[in-house]
């Protein structure tokens, strides 16, 4: 059999399948049950949230047979008389079905044009159909078509969602993955069912031993290495400027993507000061960073003459807002060392 990727293998199958979107898979089966399907939706949300899944999810649930499911995408099909032609062709009757349900991807790429010639049938569609659309970019849909659809939007999963997800299909694919290890692979899936399992199908790939650790994952996906994560907070500890800015030079010569760096930093001081503010929060961060890197976290948290405080992580987050109009990716990292070392 042909490899299929774990986002299409894992895509969900029925309502029951769909995770952390109840918002949108309540109110649908309701409607479901009490027999008052409208004719037009509009699915928004950013990528890899299973807006397309659910449309399709939802055109069988009303029981419409393959034969009379359309998708089109509107990326690729935006102009006007791609829209006269599914004008024309939502008059003819299903195949087998009461219904035609028609699928319209990344809806926000159709044309002006085509956005008037589809008012019509967004307005009056024949009673034997159903128009989803799904958008990305909600704004970009005209208002006289949000108000002729129901809209539904769908929210991002948060880090340790996806990282649950992770484990789960780690898990089902037969592999063990090390707490540390999922929880990286969620970060790198940004909000994005799709792309974290894009991410962990690329890890899972270097396993030799059915067993995915932090460093595994860190090589597969070209994450920055936690050592030189820990090396910079341990040189902001101590307060040595010097190891600061040379750490940050090593990765800048890696070829490391800076701003990723920033944020597992980010992540790792919020992490120590948590453990040092707020104890009875350490045990769930140990379990998040995994064994080696918590005792190093706890080390710095406990360490008496720690320069690391609110301050530090006050500055690299200014970093962080800086590092998209920085000409150098790592001028912000720098200047926010330096500015702590003037205090």
């Amino acid at each position: 059999m042909a490899h299929q990727s774990l986002y299409r293998a894992y895509r969900p199958q029925a309502f029951k399948d769909v995770i952390g979107q109840d918002q949108v898979v309540a109110p649908l089966l309701s409607q479901i049950k009490d027999g008052k399907v409208g004719h037009a939706y509009l699915f928004a949300g950013s990528r890899g949230l299973g807006k397309t899944s659910i449309a399709r999810i939802f055109a069988r649930e009303i029981k419409t047979d393959e034969r009379d499911i359309y998708e089109l995408d509107a990326a690729s099909n935006n102009g006007v008389d791609e829209v006269r032609a599914l004008n024309e062709s939502v008059h003819t009757l299903p195949f087998n079905s009461e219904r035609k349900v028609y699928i319209l991807d990344e809806a926000h790429m159709l044309s002006k044009g085509a956005w008037n010639a589809l008012l019509k049938t967004l307005e009056e569609p024949p009673a034997h159909v159903v128009l989803i659309l799904a958008t990305t970019e909600l704004e970009k849909v005209p208002d006289t078509v949000r108000s002729r659809c129901q809209v539904f939007s769908f929210k991002k999963p948060t880090r340790a969602g996806l990282a649950a997800l992770v484990t789960d299909i780690s898990k089902k694919e037969g592999f063990t993955i090390d707490p540390a290890a999922a929880d990286l692979i969620g970060m790198l899936g940004d909000g994005s069912y799709r792309d974290a399992l894009s991410v962990l199908e690329k890890a899972l790939a270097s396993s030799t031993d059915k067993k995915l650790t932090r460093e595994e994952a860190e090589k597969a996906t070209g994450a920055p290495r936690h050592a030189l994560v820990h090396a910079l907070a341990l040189a902001l500890s101590k307060g040595d400027q010097a190891k600061a800015l040379e750490t940050i030079r090593a990765v800048s010569e890696q070829g490391i993507d800076m701003q990723l760096y920033l944020a597992l930093v980010l992540e790792y001081l919020r992490q120590v000061l948590l453990i040092r503010h707020a104890p009875e929060l350490g045990t769930a961060i140990r379990a998040e960073l995994g064994e080696d890197a918590a005792a190093e976290a706890t080390a710095l948290a406990d360490a008496p003459d720690s320069k690391l405080t609110h301050e530090t992580l006050k500055r690299f987050l200014e970093a962080s807002s800086r590092m998209r109009f920085s000409p150098v990716p790592s001028l912000p990292l720098e200047l926010a060392v330096m500015e702590l070392s003037s205090i």
